[in-house]
């Protein structure tokens, strides 16, 4: 009976407790000092296995599934797949890596039209910078974009009024395009401005040259806008001009280049280095380690030249860049470069959803890795256009103080 008795007495004990916790639970954390988890009887879900090799805790995960079943006030409207939907969409999310992401079926569907349609743009190309801001990285000159005024470093804070703050770069994308001849706002806010500004673009089927010549005096000077699947035999014939003009040394332009096709950047190379000279190293934790190295001629591998870079110099107009350095000395001239040196691919998953996940990253022939960091040229000079589009007319009107550089570089190189 006394054994009875002082158990009752230490339930009762136990109970006041209980009690005096619950009371102070909001205020001291209560949740985290409970040891013994809930049973929670989770229906309605089904191919549920857990990884082998998954070690993490999935009772609160299911407490949370629990809690928003019994008591969300709209939970009857949202159905267990859209929960699920949601819970990958945090997976990714949780990585904190801003090119990685989760694509329902419906968005997958979307997205696959989005990269092989034909739709109106405005000629720009956006990324994401460090802190996950929308930024742009480079306007293409002749296009709705460039004749705005748009230009490199610009932050998009808002697409038709929507903010940017928590918005993914494929979603922008697909705001931005739309439909020839119809109009989309971007708010752009700009270091010096004090509130962003509206610019009221109308878009365009975009075509543009991609590789433009001209001589100044002894040296040819070629600027290519962009590493499209078209850049190299344009760029070829650019390189037969600059032969028959007896051309002494040359200029690559590569200001507010935004990439493209990696294999285009290590064709290109293939003209100014050794065959068989790393371009870039492609490394990841799982994927195989790649080396894409030059298999060209290699015909102008002791050609005298110099490169212009700046803030919209980006991705594969990096690799190209920053190899001609490693590998032979070239000297760059102009502004940090952008910085984009990560490798996504598009994963499939069963029920026709997919995530775009960043897989590796580009190391350059020095060992430097691209991402974030940019490229800082041997000749810092900053250029005082004001858009974009100046940069390329600016040569003609002998105001570009960033080629006069280039210029004067080279200069010394020929004569020796």
């Amino acid at each position: 009976m006394r054994k009875k008795g002082r158990k009752i007495l230490e339930v009762a004990v136990i109970a006041v407790v209980a009690v005096a916790l619950a009371g102070s639970g909001y205020w001291l954390g209560y949740a985290d000092g409970r040891k013994v988890p809930k049973n929670v009887i989770v229906t309605g879900l089904t191919n549920f296995q857990q990884p082998s090799s998954t070690t993490a805790n999935f009772s609160t995960f299911w407490e949370a599934w629990q809690t928003i079943n019994d008591s969300y006030l709209r939970n009857p409207s949202t159905t267990n797949q859209q929960k699920v939907y949601g819970a990958i969409t945090g997976l990714v999310d949780s990585l904190g890596d801003p090119y990685s992401e989760y694509f329902t079926p419906q968005a997958n569907q979307q997205f696959q039209q989005d990269i092989t349609g034909d739709f109106g743009g405005v000629g720009i190309q956006i990324d994401l910078d460090a802190q996950g801001h929308l930024v742009i990285v480079a306007p293409l000159k002749g296009t709705p974009g460039a004749a705005a005024g748009l230009q490199p470093k610009d932050w998009l804070v808002a697409i038709n009024g929507s903010s940017t703050a928590s918005m993914t770069l494929d979603n922008a994308v697909s705001l931005i395009r739309g439909p020839v001849g119809s109009v989309v706002t971007l708010s752009i806010m700009r270091d010096g401005w004090s509130a962003p500004k509206d610019f009221k673009i109308t878009r365009e089927t975009i075509s543009v040259p991609n590789v433009e010549f001209e001589m100044k005096g002894d040296v040819a000077v070629i600027t290519l806008a962009e590493f499209t699947q078209d850049a190299e035999p344009e760029f070829y014939r650019a390189l037969q001009k600059m032969v028959a003009a007896n051309a002494k040394g040359m200029v690559l332009d590569l200001r507010d280049d935004p990439g493209g096709y990696l294999q285009v950047a290590v064709d290109l190379a293939g003209y100014f280095l050794k065959p068989g000279s790393l371009v870039v190293k492609e490394v990841g934790r799982t994927v195989p380690e790649q080396d894409y190295t030059a298999s060209g001629s290699g015909a102008l591998d002791n050609f005298p030249m110099v490169i212009l870079v700046n803030g919209g110099t980006a991705s594969a107009a990096e690799i190209l860049s920053g190899a001609l350095r490693d590998d032979r000395g070239i000297k760059l001239v102009g502004e940090r470069t952008f910085g984009k040196g990560t490798v996504q691919e598009l994963e499939p998953l069963s029920d026709g959803s997919a995530i775009k996940l960043t897989v590796a990253h580009w190391v350059m022939p020095s060992g430097k890795i691209l991402d974030h960091k940019g490229i800082i040229p041997d000749y810092v000079i900053a250029n005082p256009t004001s858009t974009p589009s100046a940069i390329f007319g600016a040569a003609a009107a002998g105001s570009d103080p960033q080629l006069e550089k280039a210029l004067e570089v080279l200069q010394k190189e020929i004569g020796g």
